[in-house]
């Protein structure tokens, strides 16, 4: 079924130092392999890896050269802080007035054969980069999906080894940056002690840090088909900390198990 107009959260961003090594342990705790390295962003001085999670996408970027705004990120953040989410959409340029209209600078955007996509200021939008995009013909989560490859649409069919089910911000005013990024998305936030913006299958929670500190994109709650084997092998990479929780590459992971729907 296509779905005429759309707005699915659908990619994170993590930076890391070491390519192989971010490889090795993201494929150790997402249970999936590369699905795409893209060549085009060697022009920001930069390599990745996109890891399928379900119908969604885990992109990890590492610098290579002085200079980039990820190594920037890095010497920043260090070893807390997740560096971009990315929605797919069927509207990017009524949404690119739409941000310019709230005073946000865009601070990229990528103008391809049949794809388009903006990414907007972190200082302006606070938290993280974000970035609104569209593929021609992925109206659906099973369609082509530009920064994935021309493998995807066959990668996003097969059984599912996982499923980002939520995306999580810190902040020392949640309910403000709950507000803000409310008013970007164009979704309603829930109240409460912890706000949130639901999308169809996923959401952003807002959640609270001391006062003084940095707001960032802090953790991704994913579900997986055994999350005590996942922490052991977590645990066999040196990517569990003394309290137990997974880290990696600047986001805390919480686990959930993945519940198969009946017929799959």
């Amino acid at each position: 079924m296509t779905t005429a107009n759309y707005l699915r959260l659908r990619q994170i961003c993590l930076v890391a130092a070491d390519r192989a090594r971010a490889e090795a342990d993201i494929s150790a705790v997402l249970g999936s392999e590369v699905v795409y390295r893209d060549p085009n962003v060697g022009k920001y001085g930069l390599e990745n890896a996109l890891f399928p999670v379900g119908q969604k996408l885990i992109e990890v970027v590492v610098p290579t050269r002085d200079g980039t705004a990820a190594g920037r990120f890095l010497e920043r953040f260090g070893t807390r802080g997740g560096y971009m989410v990315i929605m797919d959409c069927s509207d990017v340029k009524r949404r690119r007035a739409h941000v310019e209209a709230l005073g946000i600078p865009i601070v990229n955007t990528l103008d391809y054969d049949g794809f388009y996509a903006i990414q907007m200021h972190p200082r302006v939008g606070r938290a993280a980069i974000l970035e609104f995009n569209n593929t021609r013909g992925g109206d659906t989560p099973q369609g082509p999906y530009h920064p994935a490859g021309p493998g995807w649409p066959e990668a996003a069919r097969l059984p599912a080894k996982g499923q980002l089910l939520a995306v999580e911000v810190e902040s020392p005013n949640p309910a403000d940056l709950a507000a803000h990024w409310s008013g970007i998305i164009e979704l309603p936030m829930s109240g409460g002690d912890q706000p949130s913006i639901k999308f169809d299958d996923s959401e952003i929670r807002f959640l609270r840090c001391p006062e003084g500190s940095m707001e960032r994109l802090i953790g991704l709650e994913i579900a997986v088909p055994d999350p005590e084997a996942t922490t052991q092998k977590a645990r066999a990479r040196g990517l569990v900390a003394s309290d137990g929780a997974i880290w990696l590459y600047g986001v805390k992971i919480g686990l959930r198990t993945l519940r198969v729907a009946s017929g799959s």
